[in-house]
């Protein structure tokens, strides 16, 4: 077990130096290898949890009440958003996922959840930026998915669990088998099915403008909460307003998912000097969550007149209000291909193509069109998101002897793609303005208070109109489109594309027995932003067999994507901790240039990062500092109030822009943002990995890693101007500085354990801004997961596990940041589901 480890330690790796492998200790960056073994004692479905839980620097979190962030879940690597770590698989650039994220960096980067576990042969993570090797997007850092290449074997998985607290029930299945193509090749094909019950860790819905919980302080049963929380007919109603999920009318935790993942590697040796290659993989999944709850009379659920003059409520439909529904099905299809070999002369080439499309199909349910009154249905199709590249590139290598040096390497290439990302409308009712969404639609009352011909009909039928009442339902106006998550208009639909070209030249050497050196450079070419051209110079000096110190420095570039560019959304956010429809509008858009915003520019960055490797005995050690400057970062401006008081300054002004630039609805919208290269930023950090193996009289093994890692990240220029005080103070202490994993592995005969501790340092959420602004400090947290494995031949294992085997919970909200029945900050990247655990049989034959 000892030599498997140390043969781990020097693995080969790709990532990191084009053209040519190289082991981990060799690499003049740092980069982080983890076999099949590792990944496999993970015990998550989601690939992106797996990196999370190896890999401290790298966070995910979850995200109940977010959009498309319910289904496609966003990440970071060294503090730095998804879209800034560049993800490949076997060595090429995986497309993009459809969805861009609404809030904060607007992330659009791949769905990593797409990619099975089961089909990975390793995972190699360059914890440094690329941008210069493999271009844009690989500013924090490089992820590579290297897929199994087995001709024979398979392996069948099955796992179930359950969280302590009685739900989120799962279970997934996982397989994998080779086969032989003739003689020289292989095709291994992968497969995962999982399926997931939703979690709730909220409590029943109060606030200061409506509250359900009688055992609140906040309670008063004189505002109007008693008919329904004291009527037996109306609490019956409310409890069915969140369509099965308990006694709360808002859900929190994980949403309810099912998902099919097809993943397959190919090769064939055509001879010794020349094979062919191709991989790509299918993927289905659907999820759904909620939306915050709509209760009585908020805006939403308003007495309306109808052209007789009597009074409809959407009450009549949702007795207790309404908690949304949506519902989104991700599909993700990808083919690659290519022939690599050797020229007689020593060129080696690599001549690849790639095809990717992510989809987003959403429905929403359980909610309204308010504007369309009792016309509304209850069930909308807003429409889809669809991303979709291709690309063909051409990578060659060639070694050089010379006299004064070693060999030197080079290596350059070629790349062409084209992306495009199309926003598809959703079905009329979903976006169109009904009769509602104006005062008097029906013309019942004249402009001096009086009842028209229509409204005086009205009246002699029993009408209680009262045109001289400005109160009175005839004079309500209510939201557009489906409540939630309105439809894509033909206005907000169509497709945003662009082309770019790109060439890169990398040049490296064993100078001396000690002294490794490396430069790249790479000229990129957007149809929509010009062209840049970035560098990177990296080295590694080995002062004796055991210990090297490393370095390197480098430009960045990364040019918004065409979704970033061209998505809108109007939904429900929280920008004063108070839910109100918020609308989203593109950079360059006649509505958000109204606002003051300017089209977005690429954002450019510095890397620099120096470390050095130790090795003792068996202990193995490697620290690397790093510092991330980048300009023009692109993030969303903080929420703009909007208001239909021409008292409310700026908020009017706002509410007068949307309705000069012709905004459907916008008599409703709370809030608007954009996107918006908004600041510069500096993020500094450490990285500390140490692994040491321990060989015991017994025969046994015991392995101990740990992973450490430090990051901070502040402004570099005033950020004022875009961002309010809350959110400045949140982007600089909101994630914890601290993040470490610590792992014992003990192997015994038949027998192993593993333990696991997962460290969370301090952090601080703010709400308010100026005077009012209060701060609250989170604790560390150490979730202890725990794993036994015992195999009964070399073909049949059972492992029984838990993970937070504590059942320990990031410290509650206490300054009401959150709402709605929210206990936990739901964006914290501590884990606030509890503990969990589970069984899991595995089979090799």
């Amino acid at each position: 077990m000892a030599a498997e480890e140390a043969l781990d330690l020097e693995e080969v790796i790709i990532t990191g130096s084009r053209g040519k492998p190289r082991t981990v200790s060799d690499s003049p960056v740092p980069v982080d290898v983890f076999t099949a073994d590792s990944i496999e004692e993970v015990a998550y479905t989601d690939t992106n949890d797996v990196i999370k839980t190896l890999v401290p620097s790298f966070n995910v979190s979850r995200q109940p009440i977010s959009d498309g962030g319910t289904f496609i879940r966003p990440a970071q690597l060294r503090g730095m958003p998804t879209d800034k770590t560049l993800v490949l698989v076997n060595s090429k650039r995986r497309h993009r996922a459809a969805l861009v994220e609404i809030g904060d960096s607007g992330t659009q980067g791949p769905d990593i959840a797409t990619i099975p576990s089961v089909a990975l042969k390793s995972v190699e993570v360059l914890r440094d930026g690329a941008a210069a090797q493999y271009g844009s997007d690989a500013i924090a850092g490089v992820l590579n998915f290297i897929l199994k290449d087995n001709s024979d074997g398979a392996t069948l998985t099955v796992e179930s669990g359950e969280f302590s607290e009685g739900d989120g029930f799962q279970t997934t299945v996982q397989g994998n088998m080779g086969f032989a193509l003739g003689e020289t090749g292989f095709l291994s094909v992968s497969a995962e099915w999982s399926e997931a019950d939703a979690t709730e860790r909220g409590e029943q819905y109060c606030g200061s403008w409506f509250c359900l919980d009688q055992n609140n302080p906040i309670y008063d049963p004189t505002a109007g909460y008693a008919v329904f929380t004291e009527d037996p007919a109306f609490q019956a109603a409310t409890s069915k307003a969140n369509i099965g999920f308990g006694d709360n009318v808002q859900p929190w935790g994980q949403p309810e998912s099912e998902a099919v993942r097809l993943f397959f590697n190919a090769g064939y040796d055509i001879s010794d000097s020349m094979s062919v290659y191709a991989f790509g993989n299918y993927s289905e999944s659907e999820a759904n969550g909620s939306f915050y709850y709509r209760y009585p009379y908020n805006g939403t659920i308003e007495d309306l007149r109808e052209a007789d003059g009597s009074i409809y409520s959407p009450l009549e439909k949702f007795p207790g209000g309404f908690t949304p529904r949506f519902f989104g099905k991700v599909f993700d299809y990808s083919l690659a291909g290519g022939l690599r070999g050797t020229l007689d002369n020593g060129l080696g080439y690599d001549l690849s193509a790639r095809s990717g499309e992510s989809k987003v199909e959403y429905t929403l349910k359980n909610t309204i069109n308010p504007s369309l009154g009792p016309d509304s249905p209850i069930s909308f199709r807003p429409g889809d998101l669809i991303n979709e590249e291709t690309q063909l590139q051409a990578d060659f290598s060639y070694e050089v002897d010379t006299s004064s040096v070693g060999p030197v390497l080079l290596a350059f290439g070629l790349s062409y793609m084209d992306e495009s990302y199309e926003i598809a409308g959703g079905s009329e009712e979903s976006y169109v303005a009904g009769p509602y969404a104006v005062q008097d639609p029906w013309g019942l009352c004249n402009a001096d208070g009086s009842a028209s011909s229509a409204g005086l009909s009205a009246i002699a039928g029993g009408s209680s109109l009262d045109c001289a009442n400005p109160d009175d339902p005839v004079f309500q106006v209510v939201g557009v489109g489906s409540n939630g998550f309105p439809g894509y208009s033909p206005e907000y639909s169509g497709t945003y594309d662009r082309d770019s070209y790109a060439a890169y030249f990398d040049v490296s050497a064993d100078v001396t027995d000690k002294l490794f050196l490396q430069a790249a450079i790479r000229y990129e070419d957007y149809s929509d932003f010009g062209d840049e051209l970035v560098g990177k110079l990296a080295g590694k000096y080995d002062f004796t067999d055991n210990f090297g110190v490393r370095a390197s420095v480098g430009t960045g570039f990364r040019a918004p994507t065409p979704g970033q560019q061209g998505t809108t959304n109007v939904s429900t956010r929280l920008p004063n901790g108070f839910p109100v429809a918020t609308g989203l509008f593109p950079a360059s858009s006649d509505v958000a240039l109204a606002l003051g915003s300017s089209p977005l520019d690429p954002e450019t960055s510095t890397n620099y990062s120096m470390g050095f490797t130790y090795t003792v005995g068996a202990l193995d050690m490697t620290v690397d500092f790093y510092r991330i400057d980048m300009s023009d970062r692109t993030y969303a401006v903080s929420t703009l109030d909007v208001s239909t008081d021409p008292d409310s300054g700026s908020a009017y002004d706002n509410y007068l822009a949307l309705a000069g630039a012709g905004v459907s609805g916008a008599e409703t919208i709370g809030g608007v943002f954009y996107f918006a290269n908004a600041f510069d930023t500096v993020t500094e950090g450490v990285d500390i990995v140490a692994t040491y193996p321990l060989e015991w009289s017994t025969g046994g093994v015991t392995t101990l890693t740990a992973s450490l890692n430090y990051n901070k990240s502040e402004f570099d220029s005033d950020p004022s101007e875009f961002l309010n005080d809350e959110d400045q103070f949140d982007f600089e202490n909101f994630d914890p500085n601290w993040r470490g994993v610590f792992t014992a592995r003990h192997t015994q005969g038949p027998f192993s354990l593993m333990a696991r501790a997962n460290y969370y340092g301090e952090s601080e959420n703010a709400q308010g801004n100026g005077d009012s602004q209060t701060t609250q400090k989170y604790g560390s947290e150490i979730l202890v997961d725990v794993e036994g494995r015992y195999f009964f031949n070399d073909n049949l294992s059972v492992s029984l596990g838990g993970r937070n085997i504590f059942d320990t919970y990031p410290d509650e909200d206490e300054l009401g940041d959150m709402c709605c029945g929210a206990i936990y900050m739901s964006a914290s990247v501590v884990s606030w589901q509890g503990s969990y655990y589970y069984a899991r049989l595995n089979l090799d034959f």
